[in-house]
């Protein structure tokens, strides 16, 4: 038995389709996407990541507990205007992602770039003001190991301790995060991803909200405790 492919021409049945005729039928002969097991996938990742967080959570409860009095203090010394302005940066990066997800569903490419790099540069101005506000705390001497610090209350130290650790560790997935961007851009030009097409660049976006979810956690516990 044979069939007609879109030139004409007669196949037999069950032969691999001609990519002349039909490349887009060819590319799907031979890429096979698994939706489910890419989300399921995608999903126990980010579960393991805020396992990691929320293990970090509880260790900063615990000491809060012991040490209420030497937090709120250590607190006061912590610009709560750079917290806030990130935290609508990252807020506003969390629509930026959406729109770019939702354009490429829609099969608007360049849109969706456009709204990567937005998404990338409010990223990149979380950053920069995260380095000014680091690079205050490291000239008053207050960073892990410095005299300065030794010489604080043991909760004051333990605070800003855990305050390095998480918020340098949410930074590294901030950057991470603009990785799997600028990774996903090329892609996107090319049309591998595409509005039949877009797990990828929906996993990413499912991150980048997980690293936004845990900004909001990290705001009260650090900025607005004093």
């Amino acid at each position: 038995m044979s069939v007609a492919n879109a030139a004409g021409m007669t196949l037999p049945a069950g032969s691999a389709v001609d990519p002349a005729a039909d490349p887009a039928a060819a590319h799907g002969a031979a890429h096979h996407q698994d939706y489910e097991g890419d989300k399921t996938g995608m999903w126990l990742f980010l579960f393991t990541e805020f396992a990691l967080f929320a293990a970090l959570f509880v260790i900063y409860g615990v000491y809060r507990i012991i040490y209420t009095p030497e937090f709120h203090h250590a607190a006061a010394n912590l610009n709560v205007a750079a917290g806030v302005t990130n935290t609508v940066i990252l807020l506003t990066s969390s629509l930026t992602m959406v729109l770019a997800v939702n354009a490429l569903q829609r099969g608007e490419n360049r849109r969706s770039m456009a709204l990567l790099w937005a998404t990338m540069a409010l990223a990149l101005a979380f950053m920069v003001i995260k380095y000014f506000e680091w690079g205050a705390k490291f000239e008053h001497g207050l960073y892990p190991g410095s005299e300065h610090l030794l010489a604080m209350d043991g909760g004051e130290i333990v605070f800003f301790g855990l305050y390095f650790v998480m918020t340098g560790l949410h930074g590294i997935h901030v950057l991470l995060g603009v990785g799997a961007m600028l990774f996903l851009l090329p892609r996107i030009k090319s049309g591998r991803q595409s509005a039949t097409n877009y797990t990828l660049t929906e996993n990413v976006g499912l991150y980048w909200h997980l690293v936004d979810v845990i900004w909001i956690f990290l705001l009260p516990l650090f900025y607005l405790t004093n």
